[in-house]
Parts: C-alpha cells; structure tokens; sequence
C-alpha cells in the first residue's frame, strides 16, 4: 500500500530535492511506499488534504491549527531551531528606508503564505497599519515577492525569515530589511493522521535520522541540520493558542 507525505508549499525551491531525498530514505526504512506531495499552492494542498488520503503533512503552523482541530491530525515532530520567523523588506534603492516609512496605500508583496502575513501584521501595529490600510499583491513564490519590490512594482514584501535568507546574494542585496520577527515558538510540523496505523514506525526513523551518515545527509540537505525532535501534544496546543492570538 501506498502512502501520501505532503510538504507544505512554501519550502524554498532549493530545499525540493532534499525532500525527494528524504522521501527515498523513509520508504527505504519503512519498506513502504511513500508517495511525495509537492501542492504548488494553498489552494491546491486544501484540495488535496480535502481527498482524505493524505497519511502525513509538514505543514506551517496556520494550517496545523485547522488539520489538527478539524481534519483528525496531530503533531508528532517539528524541526529541532528553526522556528517561522519573517522578514519586511523595502528596495534597497527605494524611499522606505525604515518600517514607519511604511503608509496607508502602500503595497505588499508576498507569497500565499497566512502564518507569515499575520505575523508581519502584528509587528506593523508598532506602525498602526492594518490589513485594510495596505494593498496585498500574492505572487507564487518569495523570488517573485522580492522581484516585484526590486522592480519597483510593490512598496515592501513579506518573508519566511529562511526563504529570504536563502535569496541570491545578487537579490538580497537589492532588498533593505525593515524587520525581521523574533518569536521562536512558532514553527513548521510534522502531522500524521490519527488512525495512521505506520505513524509510530515513522515517528521513530524520523526522530533518528540524524543518527547515522546517510539520514544527517538528507537533513543537511534539507537545512534541518539538528534532525527533528518530538513535538508533545502539550506543545501543539500553546502552538495553537499563539496562532489564536495572532489572529485575534
């Protein structure tokens, strides 16, 4: 029997064959077929997890709310330093030089990305913007972002802290970071549907890869160069509740 692993689409595009990596080394230590999904959307991973065949998720923290309190998932893992932190960044040639540069009717772009948008909105309070305040142009990836504020096409863009991090030197350049979040406990997960009867086998080669060469390999790849480490319910519940209090 096959399985469904979905990824999350706002990996950056250099992490994609990491996870094809990773995908091979746990059907190899499973003994069991994987089937790797890459939604080029959020749109497109509602659609899919809607289909009910999805057995495992690396999902950001805004959707793990929902898959785990309406779509019978839970979390089991989480990457051990790498919490979802996010960047406001202007045209380095631009006039926004600093975030109170930033005024009503300005433009932001940004990928589909909800957990980064409602960060990045909360540290604009510090400015008092609002969601109603600014226009929001949704590109398909954070390099599109970034072209769009470069080319002068929008104000400033909003970024997975890792995603602009792993911009071309050439583009990050161009780019002038206004603010970058500090919050750490917000982070990406590993959800397993509830009644999955292999998730304790995949549970257990996940939590261990960084143990031996060849699993310490496709992390490295992947930028997760500490491993996994267990994520306890007690943990996805507070995740939860700041996620709730963002929104609020």
């Amino acid at each position: 029997m096959a399985y469904n692993f979905l990824i999350a689409p706002d990996f950056a595009p250099e992490r994609f064959a990491g996870w094809h990596l990773l995908n091979t080394l746990l059907q190899k230590r499973m003994n069991a077929q994987i089937h790797l999904l890459t939604p080029a959307s959020h749109t497109e991973q509602c659609e899919t997890v809607l289909q009910g065949n999805v057995s495992v998720i690396y999902a950001n923290p805004f959707d793990a709310t929902a898959l785990i309190r309406e779509h019978g998932y839970r979390a089991i893992a989480r990457p051990i330093a790498k919490p979802d932190e996010m960047v406001i960044a202007s045209a380095s040639e631009g006039t926004i030089k600093q975030l109170t540069d930033l005024k009503p009717e300005h433009s932001v772009a940004m990928a589909d990305n909800r957990d980064v948008k409602l960060i990045g909105l909360r540290l604009l309070e510090a400015v008092d913007l609002t969601e109603n305040d600014l226009q929001w142009k949704t590109t398909e990836t954070y390099q599109a972002a970034a072209r769009q504020v470069i080319k002068g096409e929008a104000d400033v863009a909003f970024f997975l802290a890792e995603a602009f991090h792993s911009l071309a030197r050439l583009t990050k350049s161009q780019l002038n970071v206004l603010i970058e979040s500090q919050l750490n406990d917000i982070s990406h997960v590993v959800l397993v549907k509830q009644d999955w009867d292999k998730a304790d086998q995949f549970a257990e080669i996940l939590l261990n890869l960084h143990q031996d060469s060849e699993g310490a390999d496709a992390l490295t790849e992947l930028g997760f160069a500490q491993g996994f480490e267990v994520m306890h319910e007690e943990d996805a519940e507070f995740m939860i509740d700041l996620m709730d209090t963002l929104i609020d």
